[in-house]
């Protein structure tokens, strides 16, 4: 494989040397002044380039006339001094690690989920179960509200009490569809291989089994309902209330931000239709994604209380062609978290964070697309 330079170059510029073949119609690098024209970034970093529009770096064995200017090139853009060239000297180098982070770094979470989901139904596995849970959470919380003084919304003048209430109501819903949550978790976490696929109902059957003590089999490390409840509680509780502050405050700066830039006449219809609907869901994006974020090292704990003991087979997510059984023996909430602190460190309470920044990301990109959607086809009507 011949190397992507020639002998003479440093990284900094040509040396002059006799040793270049010239093409037709071109002359030699004459003198240093000549020289300055010509801008390049270490060689060293994949994907940067020259800052000057319509010059490219000499290839190897060739010149290339430097007194003329090149397609859609503005003279003098070599103009500025030694400083101005070793500033862009620099920028061409930021860039070029800047797109070396963009393909390897940012991009490596994508590439581990790729290599360990063997098939595109793996990234949506249990997704039936989550909308059955998601049923069961709202039907419950709506029967526990008819038949209670629990309070399922909060009204402007709200006091401690009806506060409490609330907060109790959200716990309750969370502790009856906890079984429930625990079938869909599994669904969704169990590897294919070992595995048929499951009914839509399916969760519904386990859940209810896991309850009454029957249906699937289960080892002796499975740790009861009992055990569960709080944390299950604790962590649904905690996101809705982190949820619900981070929500209201955005909300209030977006709205006093779109109070003090009114929009002029010939924009009032497109804007006023996007400061109608697009804070509420900026503000629900910010608010699932602070929740997420606090709230990660206690869903890590919570996940593998609940799927201890249930003989779930995931995926080896290292090697991506293997899958490995899951046997922790915690003994509860607080075994599960000096456990983990004790064996894998602080870093394991975040393990598998990097879908998470993937999670988000997409959602930040649906959510600008679908602004710059929803402008354009206002904008048409209008």
């Amino acid at each position: 494989m011949h190397p992507r330079r020639p002998e003479g170059f440093d990284g900094l510029g040509y040396r002059g040397s006799g040793r270049e073949e010239q093409g037709p119609g071109a002359r030699p690098f004459g003198s240093a002044s000549e020289l300055g024209h010509w801008v390049t970034t270490p060689p060293d970093i994949p994907g940067s380039r020259n800052l000057h529009w319509g010059e490219k770096t000499p290839p190897y064995g060739a010149g290339t006339p430097l007194g003329g200017t090149g397609l859609n090139e503005e003279p003098n853009l070599g103009a500025g001094g030694p400083g101005a060239e070793q500033l862009n000297r620099f920028a061409g180098f930021g860039i070029g690690l800047a797109s070396l982070f963009t393909e390897n770094v940012l991009a490596h979470p994508c590439i581990v989920l790729r290599r360990q989901c063997q098939g595109p139904r793996a990234l949506w596995k249990g997704m039936g179960s989550t909308f059955i849970v998601q049923g069961i959470t709202l039907g419950t919380e709506g029967i526990i509200s008819e038949f209670t003084p629990l309070p399922r919304e909060l009204s402007h003048k709200w006091n401690l009490k009806q506060i409490g209430g609330h907060l109790l109501l959200k716990g309750l819903t969370h502790v009856i569809a906890m079984p429930f949550y625990s079938a869909s978790l599994i669904e969704t976490v169990q590897s294919e291989i070992i595995r048929d696929n499951p009914g839509i109902l399916d969760c519904v059957k386990e859940g209810i089994g896991r309850v009454v003590g029957m249906g699937v089999p289960h080892s002796k490390r499975l740790l009861p309902l009992m055990v569960l409840t709080f944390p299950t509680a604790l962590h649904g509780v905690l996101h809705y209330v982190i949820s619900s502050i981070i929500q209201k405050l955005v909300l209030f700066f977006l709205k006093r931000d779109n109070s003090h830039n009114l929009p002029t006449e010939s924009s009032t219809s497109v804007q006023s239709m996007l400061d109608a609907y697009f804070p509420e869901l900026i503000a629900s994006f910010a608010a699932s994604l602070c929740a997420d974020v606090m709230l990660y090292p206690l869903e890590t704990v919570l996940h593998r209380l609940h799927i201890q003991g249930t003989r779930t087979i995931i995926d080896n997510t290292d090697l991506g062609y293997e899958v490995l059984p899951i046997n922790t023996q915690y003994e509860g909430m607080r075994d599960c978290i000096n456990t983990i602190k004790r064996e894998e460190g602080m870093l394991g309470f975040y393990k598998g964070f990097g879908a998470v920044i993937v999670q988000y990301t997409l959602h930040v990109a649906v959510l600008q697309l679908t602004k710059i959607i929803y402008s354009t086809l206002l904008q048409n009507v209008s």
